[in-house]
């Protein structure tokens, strides 16, 4: 039976929020980009005032992309790990996944990040597989058209299912940490749950406090 060690991204094993920093990212490589800078401003406002769906909103943030190849993605995943993302990382959770590596267990990133980036990381890292919001491309260019659902919550769960099909899995002596209860949809079908860094008081599950 294989056992699972599932990690979510932002602010599970990173300092910061990955798509703000990608987008600083971008800005200090082209202070051009700051143009995009209203348009950010505006996808976050509306999705908190419930005007847009979390899926508008990273749509429209994202448009900064659109146009480049997928090449020129790809690049730009590779420099913004080794600049920035690789920087942001909580050195514990790292350790954490060496750990249940070497114990045998199957790693699995899973986020509702933009998963151009989110692979990127997890192919550095060293992991199974890697899962976040997938993003069109059509003749090798990116369009900012988010594919599918947003990765999150039951979403979450619905990829990990699919992506494990006819996998002999023992979810009992699995793992999934994470900051936030928006995951415990994925939280629910492991034995042990681990929340990262959490503030709340009365915590359903474990806290587990890395830096």
């Amino acid at each position: 039976m294989i056992k699972l060690a599932l990690f979510d991204v932002d602010y599970t094993l990173t300092k910061k929020e990955t798509m703000i920093a990608f987008f600083a990212f971008m800005v200090k490589r082209n202070p051009d980009n700051l143009l995009y800078l209203p348009r950010a401003l505006v996808s976050g406002a509306l999705f908190k005032l419930g005007i847009f769906k979390e899926k508008q909103s990273k749509e429209f943030f994202l448009r900064f992309l659109k146009g480049k190849s997928v090449e020129e993605i790809e690049a730009l995943t590779d420099e913004f790990f080794e600049k920035v993302l690789k920087n942001i990382l909580y050195l514990d959770g790292v350790q954490k996944i060496q750990e249940l590596k070497e114990k045998g267990y199957y790693v699995i990133l899973s986020s509702a990040s933009p998963e151009f980036y989110i692979n990127r990381l997890g192919e550095k890292l060293g992991v199974y597989k890697s899962m976040g919001t997938r993003f069109e491309t059509l003749n090798g260019i990116f369009t900012a058209t988010i594919l599918g659902n947003n990765n999150k919550g039951e979403e979450k769960v619905l990829r990990l299912y699919e992506s494990l099909r006819g996998m002999p899995i023992d979810y009992e002596n699995s793992y999934m940490f994470s900051d936030s209860m928006s995951d415990e949809p994925l939280m629910k079908i492991v034995g042990k749950p681990y929340l990262i860094n959490y503030k709340k008081k009365s915590p359903k599950y474990p806290v587990l406090n890395w830096r």
